[in-house]
């Protein structure tokens, strides 16, 4: 927790200091001109990014942002090929992405927009409040596999996940898992959406989505007795937290630029990030 702690606060200084230098230094950083954006990657950071999308364009008619989805490895797999301006992820990059990057004569610039907490997810009929990690990574391994051994009803337990191109599901193996395996019985997803739908049609099943996709057709679970919120992600205290990015190609400018400049600020973007169920910088 004090890891993502430090992480948190790092990531909000240099989003804080870019805002500042934008505001007194508008010279350095070129003001948007007519063009398109392409921006890719994270389905956790989707719904964000479209609501920012939309909000940037009535406000700039003269840029054209195209956005899709695909998953976090996707989305800097294309920053660093270079058919997409911004990539969306819900992981910070990796070592050997940064240096494919830099062969190909880029180097990815992450900019933190928002915070997530990923959240346990049962259907509403199931009887469990809490669940420690050790017993979700349990589950997710296969050695837990009816709702009886933790006090619930004898139901077979459906063990729903991400597909591994997901940084969510990167997360989840790093946090919950401890790097295991999730066990090859489990039902795999392409999106935090087709997660909440699996769950909801199964009574049996447990999954996990990011605090911005929940809604009444399943029931979140608090982890360690923590329940995840805007409160327990910023402090740290919900175990399973973690900053959202957009990575560019080498220091943003022109269109770029004024975009992410928009999402960092703190009366702008930053207030759809709240509107959209996420955890804001500030």
């Amino acid at each position: 927790m004090k890891k993502l702690g430090n992480a948190i606060k790092f990531f909000t200084v240099l989003s804080f200091f870019f805002v500042l230098a934008v505001s007194f230094f508008p010279l350095a950083i070129p003001q948007a001109i007519a063009g398109n954006i392409v921006i890719k990657g994270s389905t956790t950071v989707l719904p964000i990014a479209q609501k920012l999308a939309e909000a940037y364009m009535n406000k700039n008619s003269d840029i054209k942002i195209s956005l899709s989805g695909g998953g976090s490895g996707n989305g800097i797999k294309a920053i660093i090929d270079g058919t997409t301006d911004i990539a969306n992820s819900s992981r910070f990059i990796k070592d050997k992405e940064i240096k494919l990057a830099v062969k190909k004569g880029g180097y990815p610039v992450p900019f933190s927009v928002a915070y997530d907490c990923i959240i346990p997810v049962v259907h509403p009929s199931n009887s469990i409040d809490n669940i420690s990690i050790s017993q979700l990574k349990a589950i997710y391994k296969g050695e837990i596999t009816n709702w009886k051994q933790l006090g619930g009803q004898d139901r077979k337990i459906v063990v729903i996940s991400r597909d591994t191109s997901s940084g969510t599901y990167e997360v989840w193996e790093k946090k919950v898992m401890k790097k295991a395996k999730v066990y090859p019985g489990a039902l795999l997803q392409a999106s935090n959406g087709a997660i909440l739908q699996a769950v909801a049609k199964n009574k049996n099943a447990i999954g996990y989505v990011g605090i911005g996709y929940m809604n009444s057709m399943v029931k979140p679970i608090t982890v360690d007795n923590v329940a995840g919120s805007v409160e327990t992600t910023l402090s740290g205290a919900f175990p399973i937290s973690r900053p959202l990015f957009m990575f560019t190609n080498k220091w943003p400018s022109g269109d770029v630029s004024s975009f992410i400049n928009y999402v960092l600020h703190p009366e702008k973007g930053q207030k759809i990030v709240r509107d959209a169920g996420f955890v804001p910088l500030y």
